[in-house]
């Protein structure tokens, strides 16, 4: 606060008149539309932030109130079958054979009775007692005659299903079909002339920040309802080949599998069927199967009980940029196949180990679990143009697909090379011959633990195939083949390495250390 004297004073009046020269200036600035930020010296005007009009808080009583009903408690019977049929092996501290000492026990002996009550009388049969277990989930009803979705591993070993309604009421069902790649199932409740309330699949992707509302039977507690956001999508967790999940932060427990995650128009955006949980308990990352994979499956198994997929028969894994360098791609993009299984539809249509699969029919494959998902949607039979990068050009190979073998996926993604470049490759290399290994190649002896290739992985003992797409026998095979690289303007070496019994490859940069 400026005091009497100090507005009379020389310096007080100067205070006051830069004082109403800066509201002067200010208020210019503002009828000027100018904001206050602009006006302030030595900096830049700056553009109008993003702007989003309060949509004010939402009430989701509408949505769950018009789906709840169509939300049910799916209940399953499983037979628990015995550890073991007899108790030879069993000790008790006794020497001698077990069952011999039951058998010679006094009839009214309580370890006799112990052991006819397991075992039955010797002279009359005891009747045998089925033990069960029961499992819970949650499903939804698609249809108004009795159809329900939920997932394979809420229904796998059951052998007695039971739907419980929002109401209370109970209804048996039966299992149409179950798809274990994608963790479906499809069960039937026969209501006779009842119709039920169903639901939808979402037509439209959701989007990243949707809210979402999720319905199910956590814990056994039956039409719960929790609401979050739809925290990303497109997630990889490793479930499967065909791995194309939602991540939602709705909280989402046990019991909530089978469940539907619904956008708040009241359609289903996904199936719940995982979290991410140290504890075993909600952490707020939960993961759904998109409504677009759902509908495809749930198709199938409605019609055939079973889904049928196209099968290709290779191990492939990503295109790193080292390897997209090493081959002369100009985008790292693609499935790379590390190794063609014999007699697979892809051996048989000239498809070879270093091939870079880049598109089927025309459809771009970024990475393995694109080509997983092109190709398991094709029936066996089915020809496709296959567009592949081989020795620095495109080609194009027409495969006549197969039917999947039932405990073979579509393609398996190794991780493989990820990042990083290198100089030196840091190794030292024999003869897998005169190290006396039953294999062609090159054996790695020893990895500079510091170096370039203890970083990508490579380990003492694995055996170097190729090189620069080369067969190598020699130490100095490896050598030419790093030397021709450099010459053609190849930023990377790519070498075909054999751990155990895997196949990968390796691109080591062919850069000289900074």
């Amino acid at each position: 606060m400026t005091c009497e004297n100090d507005k009379k004073s020389p310096s007080g009046i100067l205070r006051m008149r830069r004082s109403k020269l800066m509201a002067g200036a200010l208020a210019l600035a503002l009828v000027g539309g100018f904001t206050a930020q602009t006006m302030i010296p030595g900096q830049f005007a700056l553009a109008d932030p993003v702007h989003v009009e309060d949509s004010g808080p939402t009430d989701f009583t509408g949505v769950v109130k018009a789906v709840q009903p169509a939300v049910v408690s799916v209940i399953v019977r499983s037979e628990v079958k015995p550890v073991a049929d007899n108790m030879q092996g069993w000790s008790f501290g006794f020497g001698g054979d077990v069952p011999d000492f039951f058998r010679n026990l006094p009839p009214n002996h309580p370890f006799k009775r112990f052991w006819n009550e397991q075992h039955g009388n010797q002279d009359k049969k005891a009747p045998k007692h089925h033990r069960y277990g029961m499992a819970q989930g949650s499903g939804f009803f698609i249809s108004d005659d009795g159809y329900i979705v939920t997932n394979q591993h809420v229904v796998e070993g059951g052998d007695k299903f039971t739907v419980k309604m929002n109401d209370g009421t109970e209804y048996g069902a039966k299992l149409i079909g179950a798809d274990e790649r994608t963790d479906l199932a499809l069960l039937k409740v026969d209501g006779k002339d009842h119709k039920f309330t169903y639901v939808d699949f979402a037509n439209d992707t959701p989007m990243v920040g949707e809210w979402v509302v999720a319905v199910g039977n956590p814990f056994g507690l039956g039409g719960s309802v929790t609401v979050g956001i739809v925290s990303a999508r497109g997630r990889d967790i490793g479930a499967g080949p065909y791995d194309d999940f939602i991540q939602i932060d709705a909280p989402i427990n046990r019991g909530n599998s089978g469940g539907p995650a619904f956008n708040t128009k009241g359609e289903v955006i996904g199936i719940n069927a995982a979290i991410y949980s140290p504890s075993g308990g909600n952490v707020g990352i939960a993961f759904a199967i998109p409504a677009e994979t759902a509908k495809q499956v749930i198709s199938e198994l409605k019609n055939d009980g079973h889904v049928v997929r196209g099968w290709l028969g290779v191990q492939i894994q990503p295109v790193s940029q080292d390897i997209a360098d090493s081959l002369g791609l100009k985008k790292a993009e693609g499935a790379l196949v590390a190794n063609p299984t014999e007699t697979s539809p892809a051996a048989e249509a000239g498809i070879k180990t270093g091939d870079a699969i880049l598109s089927v029919d025309g459809k771009p494959v970024k990475g393995p679990r694109e080509l997983a998902k092109v190709i398991a949607g094709y029936e066996p039979g089915a020809k496709v143009d296959i567009k592949i990068w081989r020795d620095g050009e495109e080609k194009t190979v027409t495969v006549e697909l197969g039917k999947m073998p039932e405990k073979q996926q579509v393609a398996s993604a190794d991780s493989g090379d990820t990042q990083g470049t290198v100089g030196a490759l840091g190794l030292e290399l024999a003869n897998a011959r005169d190290a006396e290994l039953d294999s062609d190649g090159v054996v790695i002896g020893s990895v500079d633990p510091d170096g370039p290739a203890a970083d990508k992985g490579l380990q003492s003992g694995d055996i170097i195939l190729e090189a620069g797409g080369a067969k190598v026998e020699t130490p100095q095979d490896v050598a030419k083949q790093a030397e021709a690289a450099r010459k053609d303007g190849r930023k990377a070496l790519l070498l075909r390495v054999q751990h155990n019994d895997d196949m990968r490859f390796v691109a080591l940069s062919l850069k000289k250390d900074s």
